[in-house]
């Protein structure tokens, strides 16, 4: 008997799908290992958000992370750019905020060509289902924006993870 397999917990991995539902569409679906309450909070607590959202193999870091969840309230995230260059911003506003189920903003660093995206979260038996759909105001929007979901399944992975873990420690106290 192998002892690593008895002592160490097994985080089951759920498949990432990015599926293109029309010219202007895109949809990320994941179901997460926690409750509503904990991924909601890991999209919206910039102190969570930092431990998820760059995926690690993009060798990218997040410099600055500003999130004021509210309608009306943006968020900006500035990143390192990893060929040297000038440091990236990407902001917006947020549209819509319903803890712990919706979030609506707005990808205002691409001008008239940024998505909407809104992000829903669906509890079943202490899961949740992530789903990212992701709005462009048309077709040629998205096929300049479709790269961003390139590191999608890795940044859900992360967020899997810190869930999986701020779920154990929060059953301890």
């Amino acid at each position: 008997m192998d002892a690593s397999t008895k002592s160490e917990p097994t985080l089951k991995q759920n498949a990432t799908t990015v599926e293109r539902k029309s010219d202007r569409e895109v949809v990320v679906t994941r179901t997460i290992n926690g409750p509503a309450r904990i991924v909601f909070e890991a999209f919206t607590k910039p102190e969570l958000f930092k431990k998820w959202w760059v995926p690690k193999s993009f060798g990218m870091n997040l410099l600055s992370c500003e999130l004021d969840v509210r309608v009306g309230g943006g968020y900006r995230l500035v990143f390192a750019n990893p060929t040297g260059g000038e440091p990236m911003a990407f902001f917006g506003k947020y549209l819509e905020v319903k803890p712990p189920s919706r979030l609506v903003w707005s990808n205002d660093e691409g001008g008239e060509t940024g998505a909407v995206t809104t992000a829903t979260f669906e509890e079943k038996a202490g899961k949740t289902l992530v789903v990212l759909h992701d709005l462009y105001p048309s077709k040629e929007a998205l096929e300049a924006g479709i790269g961003n979901t390139d590191g999608m399944s890795e940044t859900l992975d992360q967020l899997d993870e810190l869930v999986v873990t701020l779920g154990a420690s929060s059953g301890r106290s």
